[in-house]
C-alpha cells in the first residue's frame, strides 16, 4: 500500500441521508458531508456524498462502508427468487417456524402471517439423513438432488438456492456436495449453505439465516460491484471494507460471500464509535442513543464493550449472526405523526428522504418529527444542512395545524410539543428495555446522543430517565460513519457442542476451539491481517440443564472449569437475580478473530479565544420542556465554542447538520476533544 496515503473515508447510508466522513490519519482532523439517500439506486447518494467530500480518491488508503441494502431488500421484498433444498420429509420446517405469533400481534386474533420468502413449491426434500452425532442414517441420493435442482432452476426459475440439512452443523459434507452439484449444473445460480453461515443447532433459525443469505446476495453483489467500479474510476486503489452487524469490518470480497453479516452494519458503526469514545473518556457505563431519519437505536455499553447477541430478527425472520444488542423503534426525524381514534401517535411509518417531511417541499403532506421541531423553534429553516437546504416552515406549521392541532382541538405549539411527548415516551421505553428489564439502573449511566436528531432529544430524554450526564460527540449526525473509521477487521466462528460442562473432557473443548481458531486465522490472513496484529477471543455459551437460552462467558487458555463455573454463576445472578442448583450445560463454542486496525488519534480543540459570547449567533423563541412553554433561547455556533467553555440553558447549539437543545436547569461544558458534556437536573 502507498505509504503516502493518509486519508480514510467512511460512508453510512441512512433512511434519509448518506453520511460521508474523511479523516486525516496524521492530524486527526475530519470533514463531514451529507447527501440525500436514493433508495431506488443507492450508489448514487453514496457517490454524491463522496464527490462533495473528495472528488479524487487517489490519496485514500481505506474506504469503509456501512449499508442497510440487504435489510432494505428483505423489508421491501425485492430479493432474488429463492429455493430450498433440505431433507426429505422436512420441507415444511421453514414455513412452520416456531408456530408462534409475533409478540406485537399477540392479541390480534385476525393476524395472518405474511407471505414467506420461499413458497412451498420452491422447497425440495431429497433423500439424505444424519443423526445428531453426524452419523449417516440415509446416504445422500445424488440423482434425487439433480432432479430437485433441475426443477428449481429450469421449471421454477429460481435465482438462488439455500441448502440446509438436519445436523449439518456436526458434519457439513452433504451440504457441501449438494452445493458442488448445483455449481456443476448451473454455475450462475447463487448457492448458500447453512454450515458456512451458521454452524449451530436450531434447524428453523439456521434455515431462515441461510434463506436470507441466498435471498439478498444477488442484489448485494450487484450493488458492491457497481460501487467498487465507480470508486476505482475515481482513482481509489486502497482497501475496501464493509462494516459488520456485530462490530468490526470485513473486506468487500468477504462481504459478498456473507452479506447477512452486513444487514445491520449502519447502526453498528455508531456502536463501534461509542466503544472507542467510552474508552477515551473513561465512561464505564454508557447508553447509546442514535436517532436518525427513520429509526431510533439504543444499546448498552459497559466497560467499553457493547452488549452483544448472537441472533437478530428481521421482519420476524430470525438470523443466527453475531450482532450488537441494539433495540430499535420506528421513531426518527422523518417519523410521521398521526391520529388514531383521538390519540396522537408517532411512527413507525417514516417519510424517509422521498418525499420526506412536509418542510422539505418534496411532496410530503404528513407531519413528521422534523416538522414538529421547526414549529417548536429548534431548527433554523434557512440554515438546515449548513444552508444546503431551505426548509418550508410555513408548510410545516400548516401541516401540524391541519393534521394534528385541529383534530385534537389544540394549538400548533401544543400539538407539536405533544408529538415530542409521545416520541420521548417511546424512547424512554426503548432505553428501559436494555436497562431496567435486564436488571441495570439507567440513572448510573451516561447517555451518548448522536444521529441527526439525537442531540435534539437526548437532553430531555436523560431528564425523563433521571440520567445526570449527556455526551454529544463531535459531528453527531455523522457519528456512525465516524465510528467505522475506528473499527478493527473481525470475523466470528461458532460450533454447537451440546454437553454437560463437568462431564466434558477439557481436551474435547480445546480441540473444537483450536479448529475454530484455525478458521478465524485463515480468514483474517485472506483479508490482509498479519499474525502479529491478530487477537483471538474465546467464549462458551452456557445454561443450566433444562433451560432454553444461554449466557456467553469469556474463557481463557487453558480452560479452567472452576473459573468458568464462577463466572457463569455471577452473570446468571446479575441477569436473572438467582442461581440454580443444577448442572451447567455447554451449548456453543465461539471464537472472535480480531485484526487490530490502527485507530486514529482524536484531535484536541483549542481554548476559547474570545470567550463564550463570541460563539453567540442570535436568539429565538423555542419550547423548553422544563418550563413547558415557549421561552427565549440563546443560539450558539458550535464551531466557535472552545475547550473549557460552559453555559446554562435554555440554549441551542447549532452546527448545521444537527442542533443540541439544552433546556432550563441544564448545564453545558466543552471538553478538550470538543464533545458537549451536558449535566441535567442542576
Amino acid at each position: 500500500m502507498n505509504k503516502e496515503k493518509k486519508t480514510r473515508i467512511a460512508v453510512d447510508i441512512g433512511g434519509t441521508f448518506v453520511d460521508a466522513i474523511k479523516l486525516d490519519t496524521q492530524t486527526g482532523q475530519f470533514e463531514l458531508k451529507k447527501s440525500s439517500t436514493t433508495p431506488s439506486e443507492p450508489w448514487i447518494g453514496v457517490l454524491k456524498a463522496i464527490d462533495d467530500l473528495e472528488p479524487s480518491l487517489v490519496h485514500v488508503d481505506t474506504f469503509i462502508h456501512g449499508t442497510t441494502l440487504g435489510l432494505n431488500s428483505l423489508i421491501e421484498r425485492r430479493g432474488a427468487k429463492t429455493g430450498i433444498i433440505t431433507n426429505e420429509g422436512f420441507r415444511d420446517i421453514f414455513l412452520i417456524g416456531r408456530a408462534n405469533v409475533p409478540d406485537k400481534h399477540m392479541y390480534n386474533f385476525l393476524y395472518s402471517r405474511p407471505e414467506p420468502l420461499v413458497t412451498r413449491r420452491c422447497i425440495m426434500g431429497v433423500k439424505c439423513r444424519r443423526n445428531y452425532l453426524g452419523q449417516v442414517e440415509q446416504p445422500l441420493d445424488e440423482n434425487d438432488v439433480i432432479k430437485a435442482i433441475k426443477k428449481l432452476v429450469e421449471e421454477l426459475r429460481v435465482e438462488a438456492i439455500a441448502i440446509c440439512f438436519l445436523y449439518s452443523y456436526v458434519d457439513p459434507i452433504d451440504e457441501q456436495r449438494v452445493a458442488e452439484i448445483v455449481k456443476e449444473l448451473y454455475p450462475d445460480v447463487v448457492v448458500s449453505i447453512s454450515s458456512n453461515i451458521a454452524r449451530e443447532h436450531r434447524e428453523f433459525e439456521r434455515t431462515s439465516t441461510t434463506v436470507i443469505d441466498a435471498y439478498i446476495r444477488p442484489i448485494f453483489e450487484r450493488y458492491m460491484n457497481h460501487l467498487e467500479d465507480k470508486l476505482q474510476v475515481n482513482g481509489f486503489s486502497g482497501r475496501f471494507l464493509v462494516m459488520r452487524s456485530g462490530g468490526g469490518a470485513m473486506t468487500g470480497e468477504t462481504a459478498r460471500r456473507s452479506p447477512t453479516h452486513t444487514v445491520l452494519s449502519g447502526p453498528a458503526g455508531g456502536i463501534a464509535g461509542a466503544e472507542y469514545l467510552a474508552d477515551l473518556l473513561d465512561r464505564d457505563d454508557l447508553i447509546t442513543f442514535d436517532v436518525g431519519g427513520t429509526s431510533l437505536d439504543v444499546c448498552k455499553i459497559e466497560g467499553s464493550r457493547a452488549a452483544a447477541a448472537f441472533e437478530a430478527k428481521l421482519e420476524d425472520h430470525p438470523m443466527l449472526i453475531p450482532v450488537y444488542d441494539i433495540r430499535s423503534i420506528g421513531a426518527g426525524g422523518g417519523s410521521i405523526a398521526w391520529i388514531d381514534e383521538g390519540l396522537l401517535k408517532v411512527g413507525p411509518r417514516s417519510a424517509g428522504s422521498e418525499p420526506g417531511p412536509i418542510c422539505y417541499d418534496r411532496g410530503g403532506f404528513e407531519p413528521t418529527v422534523t416538522d414538529g421541531a421547526l414549529c417548536l423553534g429548534y431548527i433554523d429553516p434557512s440554515c438546515f444542512l449548513n444552508g444546503g437546504m431551505t426548509l418550508n416552515a410555513l408548510g410545516a406549521k400548516k401541516g401540524i395545524e391541519e393534521k394534528l392541532a385541529v383534530p385534537l382541538g389544540t394549538s400548533i405549539i401544543q400539538a407539536a410539543s405533544g408529538l415530542f411527548d409521545v416520541l420521548i415516551a417511546k424512547t424512554v421505553g426503548a432505553v428501559r428495555q436494555i436497562t431496567v428489564e435486564l436488571g441495570r439502573d439507567p440513572t448510573t449511566a451516561t447517555l451518548l446522543g448522536f444521529g441527526g436528531a439525537g442531540p435534539m432529544l437526548a437532553p430531555v430524554v436523560a431528564q425523563e430517565l433521571g440520567i445526570s450526564e449527556v455526551i454529544i460527540p463531535v459531528a453527531p449526525s455523522g457519528f456512525s460513519a465516524w465510528g467505522m473509521l475506528n473499527t478493527d477487521v473481525i470475523d466470528d466462528y461458532a460450533r454447537t457442542n451440546i454437553s454437560l460442562l463437568e462431564e466434558t473432557p477439557v481436551i474435547q473443548l480445546e480441540k473444537v476451539f483450536e479448529e475454530l481458531e484455525s478458521e478465524a486465522l485463515s480468514s483474517l490472513r485472506e483479508q490482509g491481517v498479519s499474525s502479529e496484529h491478530t487477537v483471538l477471543v474465546r467464549q462458551l455459551e452456557l445454561r443450566y440443564l433444562g433451560q432454553e437460552h444461554a449466557l456467553p462467558i469469556s474463557v481463557g487458555k487453558p480452560i479452567d472449569y472452576n473459573f468458568i463455573h464462577e463466572q457463569f454463576t455471577q452473570e446468571h445472578e446479575q441477569r436473572y437475580g438467582h442461581v440454580m442448583d443444577s448442572q451447567i450445560q455447554v451449548l456453543n463454542l465461539r471464537i472472535r478473530g480480531i485484526g487490530a486496525f490502527k485507530r486514529p488519534n482524536l484531535a484536541e480543540i483549542s481554548d476559547s479565544s474570545f470567550g463564550i459570547d463570541s460563539a453567540k449567533v442570535g436568539n429565538r423563541s423555542a419550547f423548553c420542556f422544563t418550563q413547558r412553554d415557549m421561552v427565549p433561547f440563546v443560539v450558539y455556533d458550535r464551531a466557535k465554542l472552545g475547550k473549557g467553555d460552559s453555559l446554562y440553558g435554555p440554549a441551542i447549539i447549532d452546527e448545521g447538520t444537527s442542533v443540541t437543545v439544552i433546556h432550563s436547569k441544564q448545564k453545558l461544558e466543552i471538553d478538550r476533544y470538543g464533545n458537549l458534556l451536558i449535566s441535567t437536573g442542576i
